[in-house]
């Protein structure tokens, strides 16, 4: 058998960030919760997803450069490496900051015949945003995604872990009201929420109902 052609030295791979290069702010909750998840897994890389939705929770909802590179960091990977995985999934925020509470309109075929694009529309018009806009208030993100397999509730509309549906304007008009009057932030809610799922109980400190 030939051997595997390898382009330059295994020494000149991208190498993780440093420490010296990033200002981290994982806290000592999520460090403890990054290491004790670092047990299930096989490898450290195999652990880059639940290690992102940490730092979407605790960079506020948002997976900026510097939250990538403290994941790289923590994980021993090179920054492009985490990156090419959190812009693979769209349930990472890496191009748009998605306020506190992100409205994710359903638009696949089922919802579409069922009027998911007049209620994308109403929100739009409502919030005076377009699809993966936020408001100035940092309040909403609307952002229309692909099937979240509620078909039986179409339109439905996805907000933190909680669906809505079917909706109709009133139902809008009322969870936007909800939301706008909550101090609860739903994206970043998830976020952490995801995270408790996956840690046994012993490891658990976070809020999980």
């Amino acid at each position: 058998m030939s051997d595997l052609l390898q382009i330059g030295s295994p020494n000149e791979r991208p190498m993780p960030p440093r420490a010296e290069d990033l200002e981290l702010q994982f806290s000592e909750q999520a460090i403890a919760e990054l290491d004790a998840l670092k047990t299930h897994y096989p490898n450290w890389k195999a652990c880059i997803l639940p290690g992102l939705w940490i730092a979407q929770r605790e960079y506020g909802g948002m997976l900026t450069d510097a939250a990538i590179a403290e994941v790289a960091y923590r994980l021993k990977r090179s920054a492009a490496e985490v990156q090419g995985v959190a812009t693979f999934y769209s349930m990472y925020n890496t191009q748009h900051h998605p306020g506190r509470h992100k409205i994710e309109v359903c638009t696949c075929l089922s919802c579409h015949f069922n009027g998911a694009f007049r209620v994308r529309d109403y929100v739009s018009k409502k919030l005076g945003i377009g699809n993966k806009e936020t408001t100035p208030d940092g309040m909403f993100m609307l952002e229309e995604v692909e099937c979240l397999n509620a078909c039986d509730r179409a339109p439905v509309v996805q907000v933190g872990d909680n669906y809505h549906g079917p909706v109709d304007e009133k139902y809008i008009d009322d969870l936007l009201e909800k939301l706008r009057n909550s101090e609860e932030n739903t994206v970043i809610k998830m976020a952490d929420q995801i995270v408790q799922v996956q840690l046994m109980e012993t490891e658990r400190k976070g809020t999980l109902a």
